[in-house]
């Protein structure tokens, strides 16, 4: 996707509107769930055109699976869709990834727009081309690439999200700054959450990401930069969604994979004591810890052998050589996996 398909702020739903009343569009559906239908759908329905049909799925990580895909796409055949129809994903990384993905296979592939309500969504997970949905347990298991007609980004959605979902989603900007931009990392570490400038920070993290994927569409390189905090993140909310009441939001397991990965870092020789430091306090101060016991760190780290970077047998993970420089396919083993998560666990 170039950066014109990319509009944020004010521009962002006036963009939407015009890409929906072109010629070519035969039919509109928005695809939302509970909590978005409730709070974000009164937002955009003066930019929807006449007509438009909603789809509505419940709204939680534990139905980002392949049977609310089924709904969706019962819901489209019912109405008849072709293959020139919009379908309009409004909601976080859920309803995104989900979305994206039924578009892209429904009569092998329709349109979409995402419309991220979520900072999780706005930042990483509506931009870059990645669909995809849950399956036995494994995060986005099954998925394509494939890229969204447009990403309308409005700062105004993060009114309507409660404290802990704001902080969920810049766990992925601070991610940004730890693999590609120390100065912002130094810069903003001190600053409070509750002092930003969403619009800003939005601005500055999607054009970190937007560079990445453009070097690298289909992750075979660079873009598995992005994945900081994700293989430790991904085992840990894998594992807790197979504990029913312990589930976790996707960005507070990531911040957690960050910690782990970047005190692997540290243990390899590739990040001194001092940014191991700085990045510990800075996401200890803004993250509670997420609750397990060391009894379950090797049934945790067993989750990393479906890990969508490893070769074969071979862990692949992204590790700091320092702040603000990532290094993507250093191979890593169950045991310390293991072990770095006992040391989350200590802190």
């Amino acid at each position: 996707m170039n950066e014109q398909s990319i509009f944020i702020g004010a521009e962002a739903l006036p963009a939407l509107q015009a890409l929906l009343a072109r010629p070519a569009v035969s039919q509109v559906f928005v695809l939302v769930d509970a909590n978005t239908q409730r709070w974000c759908y009164s937002l955009i329905a003066p930019y929807l055109p006449a007509g438009h049909q909603v789809i509505e799925i419940p709204a939680g990580e534990e139905y980002k699976t392949l049977a609310t895909c089924e709904t969706v796409w019962a819901q489209l055949t019912e109405a008849r869709t072709d293959r020139h129809a919009v379908l309009v994903n409004l909601g976080g990384g859920v309803v995104t990834d989900l979305g994206g993905f039924c578009a892209a296979l429904y009569k092998r592939g329709i349109r979409f727009v995402q419309v991220p309500t979520t900072l999780l969504a706005q930042v990483d997970a509506s931009v870059g081309g990645k669909t995809g949905v849950d399956f036995l347990s494994y995060k986005n298991q099954l998925g394509v690439f494939q890229e969204p007609a447009a990403v309308c980004i409005d700062p105004r959605f993060l009114e309507t999200l409660d404290p802990r979902q704001v902080k969920a989603g810049y766990a992925e900007v601070i991610k940004h700054w730890l693999i590609a931009d120390a100065a912002a990392f130094a810069h903003h570490r001190y600053q409070s959450i509750t002092s930003v400038d969403w619009e800003n920070i939005i601005r500055e993290s999607v054009a970190l990401k937007q560079r990445i994927v453009a070097a690298d569409p289909l992750e075979s390189g660079l873009r598995k930069l992005l994945n900081f905090g994700h293989t430790v993140g991904h085992a840990l909310e894998s594992y807790l969604l197979t504990q029913p009441g312990r589930e976790i939001l996707h960005g507070e397991a990531v911040a957690a994979g960050m910690v782990c990965e970047a005190w692997l870092s540290h243990q390899k020789g590739m990040l001194d004591a001092a940014a191991l430091e700085q990045i510990e306090l800075l996401l200890f101060s803004l993250y509670e810890k997420v609750q397990f016991v060391t009894l379950e760190t090797d049934a945790i780290a067993d989750f990393a052998r479906q890990d969508k970077k490893n070769a074969g047998t071979i862990i692949n993970c992204t590790l700091l050589q320092g702040l603000g420089n990532g290094v993507y396919d250093q191979p890593i083993t169950l045991a310390e996996i293991a072990e770095s998560l006992r040391h989350y666990h200590r802190l």
